[in-house]
């Protein structure tokens, strides 16, 4: 009899301590999504940059004990590709591309449990993009920072013919969400695809009119107040058309604009504003300087 009451305790406290683990473990889901918020309202990048840095790893160290966690893996899918953006791509480059890697492969995670997507994704991109379809809106956050950490790391790589090869698909992952959550994450859809016609050659897909048109419908959303998107309007279309005029009036925006303007989301306008000095220091580099008329008299 005292064996199996032992028995009988041992699995009780076993359940016990599983229940205890289990709601350790919602609890800190909850205190994650709270830590993000609250730093998306932060403006002080170096806090920031370490606090994220020190998130994400708790994130993980968390997904240890629950690997299957699509809750998780999306925050770090999000987290990776938000700090190679921030904090790595213009300083190291090689560095975001590893940490856009993570959030591309944790993205991919979430994605891959669909059948039909999992069985398209190394197929040709009419089946690729078929398959985009079976996902539902629900399902839009995970397409969405996927397509960010997977489009970071192809920008980073443009020499990389497998990275290169990849962007039709990103592509249309995108596209999928502006057209169904156009408003997701401040038009940021419409914004990446104007990078994206607005960055690369035509052979590579690049538009410089289906680029404006992109950054017109994100601002259109946005209303101006997402600074992010007039960065990559400068860095992208207005740099691919010699557009200096546009390019500094971006900047200028970007600059005279108060973190304020959008409150929850004070680190991502604070990061632009950094972006923009970054952008202004590198202008020779970007457009090509005119020469004087006299010197072209003098010639004659």
């Amino acid at each position: 009899m005292i064996p199996k009451i032992a028995y009988i305790s041992f699995l009780l406290l076993f359940l016990f301590a599983g229940c205890i683990q289990q709601i350790a473990i919602s609890s800190i889901g909850s205190i994650m999504d709270n830590g993000f918020t609250v730093l998306n309202r932060e403006e002080d990048l170096d806090i920031a940059e370490k606090s994220i840095a020190s998130n994400l790893k708790l994130l993980e160290a968390v997904m240890e004990s629950d690997p299957d966690n699509e809750h998780f893996q999306l925050l770090a899918s999000m987290g990776y590709s938000s700090y190679a953006l921030a904090f790595a791509e213009d300083a190291t480059p090689e560095r975001a591309k590893l940490f856009y890697l993570r959030g591309r492969d944790y993205g991919l995670k979430i994605l891959l449990q669909n059948k039909k997507f999992a069985a398209a994704f190394d197929k040709e991109l009419v089946e690729f993009s078929a398959s985009l379809n079976t996902f539902s809106n629900d399902d839009i956050p995970a397409i969405f920072w996927t397509a960010i950490g997977w489009g970071g790391y192809a920008y980073l790589s443009l020499s990389d013919p497998e990275a290169i090869a990849a962007l039709p698909k990103i592509e249309a992952m995108m596209q999928f969400v502006a057209r169904r959550q156009p408003d997701y994450f401040q038009g940021g859809a419409h914004f990446f695809l104007g990078t994206l016609y607005g960055s690369m050659p035509k052979a590579l897909g690049g538009n410089p009119d289906n680029s404006k048109k992109e950054f017109e419908k994100a601002l259109q959303i946005n209303q101006g107040k997402f600074l992010m998107t007039y960065i990559y309007y400068a860095r992208s279309y207005a740099v691919q058309t010699q557009n200096k005029e546009l390019f500094k009036n971006c900047l200028n925006t970007v600059d005279t604009t108060s973190l304020d303007v959008l409150p929850d989301m004070r680190l991502s306008n604070a990061v632009a504003k950094k972006k923009a000095v970054l952008l202004r220091e590198r202008i020779s580099d970007f457009f090509l300087e005119e020469e004087p008329i006299d010197s072209l008299e003098n010639e004659n």
